[in-house]
């Protein structure tokens, strides 16, 4: 995957788990600027990987988008881009 594509993933919302359709992807944790540094997290053949850092748990959905997912505003991306 591309780095400029990488999609970024954020738990502000304190889940235990958030769905995600990308297997390689970076966690930041909650929302800047209370942000933890950007954990790039490969799931490989795995369905399920958790950050070292802020322990969410990932799980890989399927049927969504590599930028998509569950809840949808889990999904960042920085405004100024």
């Amino acid at each position: 995957m591309a780095a400029g594509a990488t999609p970024h993933f954020q738990n502000q919302m304190g889940l235990p788990a958030i769905e995600v359709g990308a297997r390689e992807f970076m966690c930041i944790g909650a929302l800047p600027p209370f942000d933890h540094p950007h954990i790039f997290i490969d799931m490989g053949a795995d369905t399920e990987a958790v950050c070292p850092y802020c322990s969410t748990l990932y799980k890989h959905n399927p049927q969504l988008g590599l930028t998509e997912s569950i809840p949808a505003d889990a999904h960042w991306h920085d405004q100024a881009a």
